[in-house]
């Protein structure tokens, strides 16, 4: 019996069952959605950070208070916050030939007013120098940046990320370039517009408003949590080595540690960052396959279950065919390309509908479409086994009825 006979008897057998092999399908696919879908969400979310953390450049670190983790990632000692005066001195103090910026966020629940209109209390403040926005790769649709009299002075001024200029002027720029917004009772002249970012990093930019820095130290230097952030951007990459051991030694200064004291600061790149990111991700993925793989063993159980049946409602079927002269490894390949149909079909549906799960959050963040060929490759892998092992024992029992016994049954 040729493989085109084979196929094709084994695909009527499946649309003549065709209720119970959707539900078998189903089960399949369900478990590869999941297993899909959860994958392709990481990679999604762990590039789309990665798009963002690389506004910073390859020619950037960001000095950061230090923070020991347990082995359970959760914080077991945190250094005390960088202080404006720290910021503010290690700014003045680094010659090198690089752009430093100071910030701070200074609320994350702000509301912005603009006549009647009032925005969500979800509002990121943060405090800005002159030197933020080409730091961080920041482009402004419209107005300009602040000057240095401005964040020294503090200036009520502000530049304010898209999504405000949606909800306060009906997504007109040139209606909002020049207005006055209200944000935490302090009257701000909107003096530029970011360009959309899209979200990343658990914030948008675009529902953010920026501060000169003098004016958020007015406002949030109350607050003893408050944590000043510092990056530096250097010419080039090859700078690199010299500026960071350059920065943490200033930095040692400024916090006034001794020799023998241990650094209570880290200095800290974006490619690092997103080690990081992928590090802590990594058994997340495993507990998911191992989800996946209980899912899937359920399905393959339900599978074995349903060509068990299928081998004894065909039991004179196969009786026929054997008189008609089929071999044992002819019914074994029949029934065994039967239960491969079913469990590639489930795949490919599971695969389908797991990408585009997976890939709604990432585009929800601003990121991109992606596709998880490795992931894909698993998912037809595991339906392959699923199918083979599902298949075997039935198959194998299949091939081996007494072809005389196989006639007589009813």
């Amino acid at each position: 019996m040729d493989w085109n006979s084979i196929i094709r008897m084994a695909w009527d057998s499946v649309r003549t069952n065709w209720l119970r092999s959707a539900l078998t399908i189903s089960i399949i696919a369900i478990g590869i959605m999941a297993l899909v879908g959860i994958l392709t969400a990481l990679d999604g979310i762990t590039h789309s950070l990665g798009d963002s953390l690389s506004g910073l450049g390859a020619n950037s670190f960001e000095i950061i208070r230090k923070v020991e983790r347990s082995h359970h990632h959760r914080p077991r000692s945190v250094a005390p916050v960088i202080s404006y005066k720290q910021a503010m001195g290690f700014k003045e103090r680094f010659r090198a030939p690089a752009k430093v910026s100071v910030s701070v966020k200074g609320s994350f629940s702000a509301v912005v007013k603009y006549g009647r209109k009032t925005t969500s209390p979800n509002i990121a403040v943060i405090g800005i120098d002159e030197n933020y926005l080409a730091v961080h790769g920041l482009k402004l649709l419209m107005g300009r940046s602040f000057s240095a009299q401005e964040v020294a002075h503090g200036a009520h001024a502000t530049i304010i990320g898209h999504d405000l200029v949606k909800e306060l002027f009906h997504g007109r720029p040139e209606l909002a370039l020049g207005s006055h917004i209200t944000a935490n009772n302090i009257r701000l002249k909107v003096i530029g517009i970011q360009e959309e970012q899209g979200a990343g990093m658990n914030n948008s930019g675009d529902r953010s408003i920026y501060i000169p820095l003098f004016v958020a130290k007015q406002l949030y230097g109350s607050n003893p949590k408050l944590n000043y952030e510092i990056v530096v951007r250097a010419r080039n990459t090859d700078d690199l080595p010299g500026l960071t051991a350059e920065a943490a030694a200033l930095f040692r200064q400024l916090r006034r540690l001794r020799i023998t004291d241990k650094d209570d600061f880290e200095i800290q790149k974006s490619d690092s960052i997103i080690a990081i990111l992928k590090e802590n991700t990594v058994t997340l993925r495993a507990a998911t396959i191992s989800i996946g793989l209980i899912t899937l063993l359920g399905a393959a159980i339900g599978l074995m279950n349903m060509m068990l049946v299928s081998v004894t409602e065909r039991t004179r079927q196969i009786g026929i065919q054997k008189a008609l002269g089929a071999r044992q490894a002819d019914i074994r390949r029949i029934f065994l390309t039967e239960a491969l149909l079913i469990g590639q079909i489930g795949g490919v549906i599971g695969i389908i509908l797991g990408i585009a799960v997976g890939n709604i959050i990432p585009i929800k963040m601003g990121g991109h479409f992606v596709m998880p060929w490795g992931w894909l490759a698993l998912g037809i892998a595991m339906c392959l086994l699923v199918g083979v092992l599902s298949g075997y024992y039935p198959a194998k029992r299949a091939a081996e009825l007494d072809p005389i016994e196989a006639l007589r049954h009813e």
